[in-house]
């Protein structure tokens, strides 16, 4: 066990090998979002990073000025406190993961994505199959002048 995973309790979801790679690498781009300075986790920080948490899913977290001995328990806090899973803890970084709410309005674009067959359809495959269904325009001919 790491120590990322042996500082969660039942709570937070525990993330299988594959996903939390897959998940560092797409992090791996990103700015930190939210910054915790001097005066710690304040209830205000902590709705912070459950708001970008909704929008994002995957967001960065920098530490400011905070002791390496505190970091593991906040982060434990944090996880803890907003039921998100810890993908990454280097240095003054945390890394931070929590699945999006399904919504109605979720649904029903992927159940309009659906073809008739029943399977879904990603962007790239709708707009293929879009393509397929026009109609090609008819071109005239050039003549070549030599």
């Amino acid at each position: 066990m790491t120590a990322t995973t042996e500082l969660m309790p039942e709570l937070m979801p525990e993330l299988p090998p594959e996903q939390r790679r897959s998940l560092r690498a797409a992090a791996h781009h990103l700015n930190p979002v939210v910054s915790i300075a001097q005066k710690g986790l304040t209830p205000t920080v902590l709705q912070e990073i459950d708001n970008c948490l909704k929008t994002h899913e995957l967001i960065k977290v920098r530490l400011h000025g905070i002791e390496r001995a505190d970091r593991d328990p906040l982060l434990a806090e944090i996880c803890t406190n907003l039921n998100c899973a810890p993908v990454q803890h280097i240095g003054n970084l945390f890394v931070l993961w929590r699945e999006k709410p399904a919504t109605e309005a979720d649904t029903e674009k992927k159940s309009a994505l659906a073809t008739r067959r029943g399977k879904p359809l990603t962007k790239k495959q709708a707009a293929a199959a879009s393509e397929r269904r026009r109609k090609p325009t008819t071109l005239t001919p050039r003549t070549n002048h030599s």
